[in-house]
């Protein structure tokens, strides 16, 4: 895949990039390498300051860097924005905590002393150099999401961002930068998916973290595993979004909207699967599909626009056969089902709603990646709880129910990352993410991310060593 700036609303190339040559490759290792010597010395209220000081850069320059996200994946410009606002805040929420997540810890004498120790201390301690491959969708958040936790533990990070995004990686490599952020602390290689392996069993890389697909978490993960190299992944979601009868039925149908048209669609944590109680399944339907059918299709550099295009051409093909295959094999498009009409140009597809969907589908086991839900009616909690897990998958879900037993059965057996009950699924920096089963593993975000990428390490002392 060339490495080139594409606007997915007319599928113009507005420019290319060349790929970065093995010396100046070597050259970058070196540079991080050397940077992490350095870094990982800094005190944490000096890491923190040229954070903060990133996170002042990003808020001044919301606005344009928005639009280079919108040109170059197509989210709504609006949501563009608010992805920026997000990073910011991130980085501010590490730069105030990581010293107090990364505190040393001291367990009980009474605890360590029959191992001979009259003190014992469990210390962080950075690992070194984290190789990040990042995908398009939220091209700003998956990055800061680990680069903000990881510079602030003391490491450094290289980013092999998604090739359809190169003017969003370049900006963020200039942005810590011009925090202050000394060279090699963080820097975007612009390479191919090729370069991957050799970074990854380059000796100077000590990690990695991926965001993406199930294959390319397959991929990284066998290599890492081959180097005996620590990885974090975060990778498809096929979210399940229960509504039960006693949920504010209102508030889940405008929700489900929200969370299945946001970015386009394109989110690993956005609900794809609505499975709904007999009780209440048609007016949830109706309700739902109406709301669909309201939303404005369109450019997304206009503020009025609700579903931009998808990211790529490719994208929109794959979401057309799961479509044609489900319609196929049975299942009923309440809506959409098709590309749209008033628009000529671009990578567009209708927000469409799909009923009498069965596990014969791939739909069933794939994940959609665009405006696309599939609605299931079922009997009871028992059943709702076997159609969610019933997913090669295990991101996030949703539960819309006031019933606590309900709720008790969803804490306890759903199979996911994480349980929002009667709200959207979100990422925020005080909240572990990462997910189960083919979602990945590992954690992003909170206390739990910050140590993801660190060298848990026992401090063991047999007798007391002078002041």
């Amino acid at each position: 895949m060339p490495i080139a700036t594409v606007n997915p609303a007319t599928g113009e190339t507005l420019e290319t990039f060349d790929a970065l040559g093995p010396e100046e490759i070597e050259r970058r290792l070196d540079l991080a390498r050397a940077a992490f010597g350095r870094h990982r010395t800094r005190s944490f209220g000096e890491r923190a300051a040229l954070l903060n000081r990133a996170a002042d850069l990003l808020d001044q320059e919301q606005h344009d860097i928005a639009r280079v996200m919108t040109t170059e994946m197509g989210k709504p410009i609006g949501a563009a924005r608010a992805e920026a606002a997000k990073c910011a805040k991130a980085m501010r929420w590490y730069a105030a905590r990581a010293e107090e997540l990364l505190a040393d810890e001291h367990p009980a004498a009474g605890d360590v002393e029959d191992s001979g120790a009259v003190r014992a201390t469990v210390r962080y301690r950075p690992l070194g150099v984290v190789l990040a491959v990042m995908p398009w969708n939220f091209p700003l958040w998956q990055v800061v999401r680990f680069a903000a936790p990881a510079l602030m533990a003391g490491n450094v990070g290289l980013l092999k961002h998604a090739s359809n995004v190169p003017r969003t990686a370049l900006y963020l490599e200039d942005l810590f930068t011009r925090a202050g952020f000394p060279e090699g602390c963080f820097q975007t290689l612009l390479v191919g998916s090729d370069a991957i392996e050799s970074l990854l069993r380059d000796s100077r890389v000590a990690a990695a973290t991926l965001t993406g697909s199930e294959g390319a978490g397959r991929a990284v993960a066998s290599v890492a595993g081959d180097e005996v190299k620590k990885t974090v992944l975060e990778l498809g979601g096929s979210d399940a979004y229960i509504v039960m009868p006693s949920a504010d039925l209102g508030r889940a149908v405008g929700t489900a909207v929200t969370a299945r048209v946001q970015n386009n669609g394109q989110s690993c944590i956005a609900a794809k699967r609505f499975i709904v109680h007999a009780d209440v399944y048609d007016e949830f339907c109706d309700r739902f599909t109406a709301a669909m059918k309201e939303l404005t299709v369109g450019d997304p550099m206009d503020e009025s626009t609700d579903v931009g295009p998808l990211a790529s051409e490719r994208g929109r093909t794959d979401l057309e056969e799961l479509v044609d295959d489900a319609v196929g094999h049975g299942a009923t498009a309440r809506c959409g089902g098709r590309r749209p009409g008033h628009l000529d140009r671009g990578w567009y597809y209708e927000p469409t709603v799909l009923t009498d969907v069965s596990d014969r589908m791939r739909i069933h086991r794939e994940e959609a990646f665009g405006p696309v839900a599939s609605v299931y009616r079922v009997a009871d909690a028992h059943e709702a709880l076997a159609v969610a897990n019933d997913s090669p998958f295990g991101l996030s879900s949703n539960a819309w129910t006031r019933d606590r037993s309900e709720v008790e059965l969803f804490s306890q057996d759903l199979e996911a990352g994480g349980v929002f009950f009667n709200g959207m699924t979100a990422s925020h920096p005080a909240l572990p993410f990462g997910g189960v089963k083919r979602s990945g593993y590992g954690r992003e975000l909170s206390g739990h991310g910050i140590r993801e990428f660190c060298n848990v390490t026992t401090l063991w002392h047999g007798e007391e060593t002078e002041k």
